[in-house]
């Protein structure tokens, strides 16, 4: 089986495929998939998503998962917007619940982190730091990309780039940069 199969892509919404905070009128999108359903065309913001979103990320080869506090929303507005199927979800312990770790620790690492188990992984979150590249490297054995999307424009060619990279080198047995 290729390394890339038993990569998962943990994916965020607010931030990482809805921008929000530019000083400036955000493209809208209209959905390539047929009609959305009722809930999706109610959802003030995601017409900010670019569907073409969604067959990048499908295409570059991990089991995709949300990372998000939409939760169940992320599959109903979300997975049909993008064209994807119905993706797992992490189910939160509970936003307050810091799990006890270093100051500045993501809420979302400690969950994270456990729901991979051994597996390699790309987590994609505008809210990701260092405290949480650190204490991945220490409490995680296999490979995993902690990276920062820029909240002011979602997901970027190089924020594609920069995973697409990251897997290639994983594939390849050389050692990938954190």
């Amino acid at each position: 089986m290729e390394a890339s199969a038993l990569t998962l892509l943990f994916l965020d919404v607010d931030g990482t495929l809805i921008p929000f905070g530019a000083p400036r009128p955000y493209p809208v999108f209209e959905a390539p998939f047929g009609a959305p359903p009722a809930e999706a065309v109610a959802h003030p913001l995601l017409d900010r998503v670019d569907p073409a979103l969604g067959p990048r990320l499908a295409g570059l080869g991990c089991d995709l998962v949300w990372a998000t506090t939409w939760m169940e929303d992320a599959n109903v507005c979300l997975s049909p917007w993008l064209g994807l199927p119905r993706l797992p979800l992490v189910d939160w312990p509970g936003e307050e619940d810091d799990g006890g770790g270093p100051a500045g620790l993501h809420w979302k690492t400690r969950p994270l982190v456990d729901w991979a188990g051994n597996r390699p992984f790309v987590w994609l979150d505008d809210e990701i730091t260092d405290v949480d590249r650190a204490w991945t490297a220490a409490h995680h054995l296999a490979p995993a990309l902690l990276h920062r999307v820029d909240h002011r424009h979602g997901l970027t060619d190089a924020d594609f780039a920069a995973v697409a990279e990251w897997l290639r080198l994983r594939l390849s047995g050389a050692p990938a940069a954190p």
